[in-house]
Protein backbone atom coordinates (compact mmCIF):
# COMPACT_ATOMS: atom_id res chain seq x y z
CA UNK A 1 0.00 0.00 0.00
CA UNK A 2 1.39 3.32 -0.64
CA UNK A 3 2.24 5.83 1.99
CA UNK A 4 2.31 9.22 1.78
CA UNK A 5 5.26 11.70 3.11
CA UNK A 6 4.31 15.31 4.43
CA UNK A 7 6.69 18.04 5.63
CA UNK A 8 6.68 22.22 5.18
CA UNK A 9 8.46 23.37 1.85
CA UNK A 10 10.46 26.04 3.84
CA UNK A 11 12.47 27.70 1.49
CA UNK A 12 10.29 27.09 -2.05
CA UNK A 13 12.77 28.38 -4.66
CA UNK A 14 12.22 25.67 -7.56
CA UNK A 15 15.00 24.06 -6.34
CA UNK A 16 14.41 21.54 -3.74
CA UNK A 17 12.07 20.47 -5.03
CA UNK A 18 12.14 21.33 -9.18
CA UNK A 19 8.62 21.19 -10.62
CA UNK A 20 10.15 22.07 -14.23
CA UNK A 21 10.46 20.26 -17.55
CA UNK A 22 7.67 17.84 -17.25
CA UNK A 23 9.00 16.75 -14.14
CA UNK A 24 9.28 17.11 -10.55
CA UNK A 25 12.41 15.75 -8.85
CA UNK A 26 13.49 16.00 -5.11
CA UNK A 27 16.87 15.53 -5.71
CA UNK A 28 18.56 17.73 -2.37
CA UNK A 29 17.77 18.29 1.04
CA UNK A 30 14.68 16.08 2.81
CA UNK A 31 16.97 12.89 3.21
CA UNK A 32 15.22 11.29 5.81
CA UNK A 33 12.24 11.44 2.60
CA UNK A 34 14.38 10.57 -0.28
CA UNK A 35 15.59 7.78 2.02
CA UNK A 36 12.23 5.87 2.05
CA UNK A 37 9.92 7.33 -0.30
CA UNK A 38 9.13 4.33 -2.81
CA UNK A 39 7.45 4.29 -6.16
CA UNK A 40 3.32 4.74 -5.73
CA UNK A 41 4.38 7.09 -2.70
CA UNK A 42 2.96 10.27 -2.15
CA UNK A 43 5.60 13.22 -1.26
CA UNK A 44 3.39 16.52 0.09
CA UNK A 45 4.59 19.84 0.74
CA UNK A 46 2.71 22.18 2.33
CA UNK A 47 3.71 26.43 2.40
CA UNK A 48 5.85 27.92 5.44
CA UNK A 49 4.16 29.41 8.47
CA UNK A 50 6.89 31.62 9.37
CA UNK A 51 5.70 35.54 9.52
CA UNK A 52 7.60 36.38 6.63
CA UNK A 53 5.74 33.58 4.28
CA UNK A 54 2.61 33.30 5.94
CA UNK A 55 1.56 30.14 3.99
CA UNK A 56 1.02 27.19 6.38
CA UNK A 57 -1.71 25.10 5.47
CA UNK A 58 -1.30 25.75 1.78
CA UNK A 59 -0.44 22.93 -1.15
CA UNK A 60 2.90 23.87 -2.39
CA UNK A 61 3.39 20.54 -4.20
CA UNK A 62 2.30 17.01 -4.40
CA UNK A 63 4.09 14.87 -6.14
CA UNK A 64 3.44 10.63 -6.57
CA UNK A 65 6.72 8.72 -6.71
CA UNK A 66 7.03 7.34 -10.34
CA UNK A 67 10.78 6.19 -10.26
CA UNK A 68 13.93 6.50 -8.05
CA UNK A 69 17.64 7.07 -9.61
CA UNK A 70 20.73 7.24 -8.07
CA UNK A 71 23.24 10.14 -8.87
CA UNK A 72 24.96 8.72 -11.25
CA UNK A 73 21.96 7.69 -13.11
CA UNK A 74 19.92 11.01 -12.58
CA UNK A 75 23.18 12.71 -14.01
CA UNK A 76 23.74 10.41 -17.06
CA UNK A 77 19.61 10.09 -18.02
CA UNK A 78 18.90 12.80 -21.35
CA UNK A 79 15.52 13.44 -19.70
CA UNK A 80 17.19 15.31 -17.12
CA UNK A 81 20.03 17.23 -18.64
CA UNK A 82 18.03 20.40 -18.58
CA UNK A 83 17.75 20.39 -14.76
CA UNK A 84 21.72 20.98 -14.68
CA UNK A 85 21.82 24.25 -13.30
CA UNK A 86 22.92 27.24 -15.40
CA UNK A 87 23.18 30.02 -12.78
CA UNK A 88 23.51 33.06 -15.09
CA UNK A 89 20.32 31.66 -16.94
CA UNK A 90 17.00 32.33 -16.53
CA UNK A 91 15.63 31.85 -13.24
CA UNK A 92 14.34 28.33 -13.95
CA UNK A 93 17.94 27.32 -15.67
CA UNK A 94 19.76 28.72 -12.34
CA UNK A 95 17.51 26.46 -10.15
CA UNK A 96 18.62 23.21 -11.71
CA UNK A 97 18.69 20.55 -9.15
CA UNK A 98 20.97 17.91 -11.12
CA UNK A 99 24.37 18.76 -9.50
CA UNK A 100 26.28 15.69 -8.45
CA UNK A 101 28.41 13.64 -10.21
CA UNK A 102 31.67 11.54 -9.48
CA UNK A 103 34.87 12.37 -9.77
CA UNK A 104 37.40 11.03 -12.72
CA UNK A 105 38.66 8.62 -10.36
CA UNK A 106 34.94 7.50 -9.31
CA UNK A 107 36.43 8.63 -5.32
CA UNK A 108 34.14 11.02 -4.65
CA UNK A 109 31.74 13.64 -5.01
CA UNK A 110 31.65 16.35 -7.42
CA UNK A 111 28.85 19.80 -7.60
CA UNK A 112 27.90 21.73 -9.72
CA UNK A 113 27.62 25.87 -9.30
CA UNK A 114 24.49 25.81 -8.19
CA UNK A 115 22.04 26.79 -4.65
CA UNK A 116 23.73 24.54 -2.79
CA UNK A 117 27.98 25.91 -3.46
CA UNK A 118 29.06 28.32 -2.24
CA UNK A 119 28.81 31.49 -2.97
CA UNK A 120 32.07 31.88 -4.87
CA UNK A 121 30.40 28.71 -6.98
CA UNK A 122 32.91 26.13 -5.32
CA UNK A 123 31.55 22.96 -3.92
CA UNK A 124 30.27 23.25 -0.47
CA UNK A 125 31.14 20.00 2.15
CA UNK A 126 28.61 20.20 4.42
CA UNK A 127 25.43 20.39 1.63
CA UNK A 128 27.34 17.90 -0.80
CA UNK A 129 27.80 15.16 2.59
CA UNK A 130 23.78 16.13 3.45
CA UNK A 131 22.63 15.46 -0.20
CA UNK A 132 24.73 12.84 -1.38
CA UNK A 133 24.65 10.71 2.03
CA UNK A 134 21.12 9.22 0.78
CA UNK A 135 21.75 8.21 -2.92
CA UNK A 136 18.22 8.37 -3.92
CA UNK A 137 16.63 10.69 -6.04
CA UNK A 138 12.89 10.89 -6.35
CA UNK A 139 11.16 11.31 -9.58
CA UNK A 140 7.88 12.01 -10.59
CA UNK A 141 5.69 12.36 -13.70
CA UNK A 142 2.32 12.68 -11.66
CA UNK A 143 2.66 15.76 -9.97
CA UNK A 144 0.84 19.11 -9.62
CA UNK A 145 3.15 22.26 -8.13
CA UNK A 146 1.76 25.21 -7.03
CA UNK A 147 4.43 26.86 -5.56
CA UNK A 148 2.88 29.97 -3.56
CA UNK A 149 -0.55 30.22 -4.52
CA UNK A 150 -1.57 26.40 -3.77
CA UNK A 151 -5.21 25.88 -2.44
CA UNK A 152 -5.81 25.45 1.48
CA UNK A 153 -5.18 21.58 2.47
CA UNK A 154 -8.46 20.12 4.35
CA UNK A 155 -8.13 20.22 7.57
CA UNK A 156 -10.23 17.12 7.68
CA UNK A 157 -7.50 14.89 5.53
CA UNK A 158 -6.27 13.34 9.17
CA UNK A 159 -5.49 9.41 9.58
CA UNK A 160 -7.06 7.29 12.35
CA UNK A 161 -5.49 8.94 15.05
CA UNK A 162 -5.79 12.43 13.76
CA UNK A 163 -3.32 13.27 12.95
CA UNK A 164 -3.51 15.78 9.74
CA UNK A 165 -1.42 15.71 6.65
CA UNK A 166 -0.35 19.42 6.89
CA UNK A 167 2.99 19.14 8.12
CA UNK A 168 3.62 21.94 11.03
CA UNK A 169 7.01 22.92 12.05
CA UNK A 170 10.58 20.40 11.11
CA UNK A 171 10.73 16.84 10.32
CA UNK A 172 8.52 15.13 8.03
CA UNK A 173 5.30 12.70 9.00
CA UNK A 174 4.56 9.46 7.27
CA UNK A 175 1.48 8.49 7.00
CA UNK A 176 0.56 3.98 6.33
CA UNK A 177 -2.93 4.59 6.84
CA UNK A 178 -4.74 2.87 3.76
CA UNK A 179 -8.26 5.39 4.09
CA UNK A 180 -6.37 8.65 4.33
CA UNK A 181 -4.16 7.82 1.25
CA UNK A 182 -6.94 7.44 -0.57
CA UNK A 183 -8.73 10.39 0.60
CA UNK A 184 -6.04 12.44 -0.13
CA UNK A 185 -5.54 10.93 -3.56
CA UNK A 186 -9.50 11.78 -4.23
CA UNK A 187 -8.87 15.67 -3.09
CA UNK A 188 -5.85 16.04 -5.18
CA UNK A 189 -7.30 14.35 -8.23
CA UNK A 190 -10.69 16.44 -7.10
CA UNK A 191 -8.34 19.45 -8.31
CA UNK A 192 -8.36 19.13 -11.78
CA UNK A 193 -5.41 20.00 -12.22
CA UNK A 194 -1.46 18.75 -13.00
CA UNK A 195 2.16 19.06 -13.22
CA UNK A 196 3.50 22.92 -13.01
CA UNK A 197 0.68 25.48 -12.20
CA UNK A 198 2.42 29.04 -11.02
CA UNK A 199 5.73 30.14 -9.83
CA UNK A 200 7.75 29.32 -6.54
CA UNK A 201 7.23 31.53 -3.70
CA UNK A 202 10.52 32.62 -3.43
CA UNK A 203 10.07 33.87 -7.45
CA UNK A 204 7.31 36.55 -5.42
CA UNK A 205 10.07 38.43 -3.66
CA UNK A 206 12.35 38.55 -7.04
CA UNK A 207 11.68 42.39 -8.96
CA UNK A 208 13.54 43.09 -12.22
CA UNK A 209 14.11 39.95 -14.57
CA UNK A 210 10.94 37.66 -15.23
CA UNK A 211 12.58 35.18 -17.22
CA UNK A 212 11.59 31.43 -16.67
Amino acid sequence: MPRLHSYVVRYDSGFAPNPFYGYCTLATCKPDIRMTANPGDWVVGSGSAARSIRRGGHLVHAMRVTEVLSFQEYDTDPRFARKKPYRSGSRMQSCGDNIYFRNPEDTGWLQRDSFHTTEAGEQHPRHTARDTGVNRVLISEDFVYYGGYGPQIPVDLADANGRPVCKQGIGRNVFDDPNLVVEFEHWIRSLGETGYQNAPYEWRQLRGSTRY
